[in-house]
């Protein structure tokens, strides 16, 4: 049975650019890919926007995440 690709909570990844300390901080909101396509995306390197260097901050289900994080992170 395929899984079905219809998403009611966006996924939102909160990373910087790389490991130094004056990397950019960014945010990506993921309206079509659920929780664990993401951190498998991460893993292999294959999130489109993302480098493989990134360091992930926070990674978060739902619309209330993307209020806060541009709150928390001033994005």
């Amino acid at each position: 049975m395929p899984r079905e690709k219809s998403y009611i909570y966006p996924t939102v990844l909160v990373f910087k650019t790389s490991n130094r300390s004056n990397a950019k901080t960014k945010m990506k909101v993921y309206k079509g890919k659920n929780i664990d396509e993401v951190i498998e995306g991460l893993e292999n390197n294959k999130l489109p926007g993302v480098p493989a260097k990134a360091e992930v901050l926070e990674l978060g289900v739902g619309k209330s995440f993307v209020e806060s994080y541009k709150l928390k992170y001033n994005l």
